[in-house]
C-alpha cells in the first residue's frame, strides 16, 4: 500500500484482505436480494418473471443470473413504488433528475443514512483530508443528494462542514478566504468558475487556504485536472456516485495513487456488461458499469444499469477494493450540464406543450469560460405567428429551470431552421472543446 496523505484512520474493512471482502460481499448479497424479494413486490415480480430465486445464489457470480434494474424502473414505480420499508421507516426522501415533473426518487432508512455517511467519510479521508479540517461544501443542498451526502460524510469523519451550497461565486470566495477552508467539495467546472472569481478580485487563487479538492457530479478529463491543481495550488480527486445506488460516495479516488475511483465494494457490488447483450464481462474489458447495493434497507437496487461505460481495474491504495477506470462515455443520450441530468425528452415533452412552437428541435452544448451552457433551438409551428412564439420561448425557458433544474437558452428559429436528419434525429449538438 502506498503512503497515506492523511492522519485519518481507515476503516476496518479497508485493510481487509480481497477473500475477506468477498466472503462479506456474499453474506451482504444475499441478505440484499432476500430483502428485496421478500418486501419489494417490484423485485419479487422482476425475480419471479426471471425465474430466479434468492435461495439459488450460492456464489458472487451466481448474481448474473438475476434481471437487471433501469432507471425505467423507478420512472414506472414512481414515487415509491420501489422501496422496501413502511412509510413510517423512511428517514429520507431525495430525487433527481427524471422526466419532466416526475423525478428519479430515492428513500433512506436512519442505517441507510449512517451508511452513506460512512462511505462518504471514508471517501473525504481517502481524499487526503486531516483530522482538524475544514470543508467548504459547494454542491447543491435539497433534493440533490451531493450537498447533504457531502455534509453528513464531512461530520461523520470528524471534520468541520461549511455548507455554502452553489451560486453566489463572489461571496464564495470571500468565505473561502476569511473562513480559510482546506478542503472544497464542488463539481469540476465550478471550481474554475471560482478560480476566475479570484482573479477577478485580484487574488492568485493558488494563495487561498485549500489544499484539497473532491470534485464530482459530472465528467472531467485528466487535463481539466491538472488545470485545476496548478491555478489553484491543490490536489483535485474524483469522486463518483449516482442517485439511484446511494448518492456520492460509491467511489472515489486515493490521493496518494488518482489512478480512477476505489469502489466501496462492501456496500456496493460492481459489475461490467456488455451494454447490448446484458452479458458479464472479465475485470478489465471495456463496457456498461452495473451496481448491486448490498447494505440498502429503503430502497435496495439489483444489477442497476448506470449507462455509464468504463472498467473495472485491481486495487492499489485498497489492494482489496477494486478500482474503476474514469468514466468516458455512457449508452444513453444524457447531458450533464453543471452537475444536472438532462434528457432530450424532457425538453421535447416541454416544447409539444406551447402550441407555437414544431416539435423540431436541437439542444446544443457549448462553453462559456469554463461553465456548461445548454442552448435549446427550436421552431417556429407552421403559421403560428412570430410574437406567439416569442412569448413561448420565455416561457420555455422558465419551465426548464423550474421542472429540470438548469438555465438554458431558447432560440426560436423560423419554420425549417432546425437541422433534419434521415432516420433518427441529431437532438444533441456537442461544442464543447475536446
Amino acid at each position: 500500500m502506498s503512503t497515506r496523505l492523511t492522519d485519518l484512520p481507515l476503516d476496518a474493512i479497508e485493510t481487509a484482505s480481497r477473500a475477506e471482502l468477498q466472503a462479506l460481499q456474499l453474506e451482504r448479497l444475499r441478505w440484499s436480494l432476500n430483502h428485496a424479494y421478500a418486501n419489494s413486490p417490484v423485485y419479487r415480480r422482476k425475480f419471479d418473471e426471471a425465474g430466479v430465486h434468492p435461495d439459488q445464489l450460492h456464489s458472487l457470480a451466481d448474481l448474473a443470473r438475476f434481471p437487471f434494474t433501469s432507471k425505467q424502473d423507478l420512472r414506472d414505480n414512481y414515487p415509491f413504488g420501489m422501496f422496501a420499508v413502511p412509510q413510517d421507516r423512511v428517514a429520507r426522501i431525495h430525487a433527481s433528475s427524471g422526466t419532466t415533473g416526475k423525478p428519479t426518487v430515492v428513500g433512506y432508512t436512519l442505517q441507510d443514512i449512517d451508511n452513506w455517511a460512512t462511505v462518504m467519510a471514508r471517501s473525504i479521508r481517502a481524499s487526503g483530508a486531516r483530522r482538524g479540517d475544514k470543508v467548504h461544501i459547494s454542491y447543491g443542498y435539497g433534493l440533490f443528494t451531493g450537498g447533504l451526502g457531502a455534509h453528513y460524510g464531512v461530520e461523520k469523519a470528524g471534520l468541520t462542514a461549511i455548507p455554502f451550497g452553489g451560486g453566489q461565486t463572489e461571496r464564495q470566495v470571500q468565505l473561502i478566504q476569511d473562513f480559510k477552508p482546506e478542503v472544497i467539495m464542488v463539481t469540476p467546472s465550478y471550481m474554475l468558475a471560482i478560480a476566475d472569481e479570484f482573479e477577478r478580485q485580484g487574488i492568485d487563487p493558488a494563495s487561498s487556504s485549500l489544499r484539497v479538492g473532491i470534485f464530482g457530479a459530472e465528467p472531467w478529463t485528466p487535463e481539466m485536472r491538472l488545470a485545476i491543481e496548478k491555478r489553484m495550488g491543490i490536489s483535485a480527486v474524483d469522486i463518483y456516485g449516482l442517485s439511484e445506488v446511494m448518492g456520492p460516495g460509491v467511489a472515489n479516488e486515493c490521493a496518494e495513487t488518482k489512478d480512477g475511483p476505489t469502489i466501496w465494494e462492501d456496500h456496493f457490488y460492481p459489475e461490467i456488461i456488455d451494454p447490448d447483450t446484458g452479458a458479464v464481462l472479465p475485470d478489465g474489458e471495456f463496457g456498461e458499469l452495473v451496481f448491486t447495493s448490498l447494505t440498502k434497507e429503503a430502497m435496495p437496487v439489483v444489477r442497476y444499469r448506470t449507462r455509464d461505460l468504463t472498467r473495472l481495474l485491481p486495487g492499489t491504495a485498497r489492494p482489496a477494493f477494486r478500482r474503476m477506470e474514469k468514466i468516458t462515455g455512457r449508452t444513453d443520450d444524457m447531458m450533464i450540464v453543471r452537475g444536472v441530468n438532462v434528457f432530450p425528452s424532457q425538453i421535447e415533452e416541454l416544447i409539444l406543450k406551447h402550441a407555437e412552437l414544431a416539435p423540431h428541435y436541437q439542444c446544443v452544448l457549448a462553453k462559456d469560460g469554463h461553465m456548461d451552457t445548454l442552448t435549446v433551438r427550436v421552431e417556429c409551428a407552421h403559421g403560428s405567428e412570430p410574437a406567439l412564439a416569442q412569448g413561448a420561448r420565455e416561457r420555455l425557458a422558465q419551465e426548464i429551470k423550474a421542472y429540470i433544474g438548469v438555465t438554458a437558452g431558447i432560440e426560436v428559429l423560423p419554420e425549417g431552421g432546425v437541422e433534419r436528419s434521415v432516420g433518427k434525429a441529431r437532438r444533441i449538438v456537442d461544442q464543447r472543446p475536446r
